[in-house]
């Protein structure tokens, strides 16, 4: 046993019965594995369904729910009720977290565990304000556990592809901070994100992170350089592709290709 999951499992042993959050990512699909596997009385996994949640995220819950035998409840976070969440302020993601966690409570009075990791501490994250209102823990946290070590852990424990799954965040981050948060433009998102993605399936080098960025200005499906490059001979039949895709408050607008780069649509005061 390595190091790192010795420690993890320390830290799950003096928790009790755990509701585990399970977005679909490697983190917390790994968690909820290890806690399953090690805890003294079955965790309870919770998966919240949301257009702001894509449909594979959930699918992949329940199939590795049904491989390893989880008490699994999918339930409505409710966030799209929430009119601070709906505006898209910079804080954004402690209304969604705080729905999220609300209603998990409503449904076990088991302590909540979510698969935050080490790495998350470095960036802001709002949504760690909402856990810590709800008493929420965090064991990669307590035991040291970054990013790296979770997918080594996702490998130790035979989770196959999920250990190479690229970070997904919500579909939500890709809007705009400020732009207010409509299913219809989550839906358009994530047809981009699926159509580009579809387009590069065959291209040399791994599959990495494709985001399409819904700004004021337009717009903008963001990709690695060696995808920007892949994709230069099929960019203008693309961009007519998605433009027919664009709901009805995004038509018209402009569709470029950029280099990615992480939280690109969130912005500061400082920003504006």
């Amino acid at each position: 046993m390595t190091e790192p999951r010795a420690r993890l499992e320390a830290v799950l042993a003096g928790l009790g019965p755990v509701a585990v959050a399970v977005s679909g990512g490697v983190d917390s699909l790994t968690l909820a594995a290890l806690a399953h596997r090690v805890s003294s009385g079955p965790p309870l996994m919770v998966h919240a369904v949301s257009p702001a949640v894509p449909d594979e995220a959930t699918a992949r819950v329940r199939a590795e729910g049904a491989r390893e035998g989880w008490t699994l409840r999918v339930i409505e976070a409710g966030e799209f009720a929430d009119p601070a969440y709906r505006a898209n302020p910079v804080n954004r993601c402690f209304f969604c977290k705080t729905n999220l966690y609300g209603a998990i409570r409503a449904v076990t009075d088991r302590g909540i565990v979510s698969g935050a990791n080490l790495d998350d501490l470095g960036e802001y994250r709002p949504g760690l304000d909402a856990a810590r209102e709800h008493g929420v823990r965090h064991p990669y946290v307590e035991a040291g556990i970054g990013k790296a070590a979770v997918r080594a852990l996702a490998r130790d424990l035979g989770l196959g592809a999920v250990a190479e799954l690229p970070a997904a965040p919500c579909l939500s981050s890709r809007v705009e901070t400020g732009l207010r948060i409509e299913p219809e433009t989550l839906a358009f998102i994530h047809a981009v994100e699926r159509l580009v993605g579809g387009a590069l399936d065959g291209a040399p080098g791994p599959r990495r992170a494709v985001r399409c960025r819904v700004r004021a200005a337009g717009i903008v499906v963001e990709l690695d350089p060696d995808s920007l490059a892949a994709l230069a001979p099929s960019r203008s039949a693309l961009s007519a592709a998605i433009a027919a895709r664009a709901p009805a408050r995004l038509a018209g607008q402009a569709v470029a290709f950029e280099p990615y780069r992480v939280g690109s649509a969130f912005l500061t005061g400082a920003d504006r």
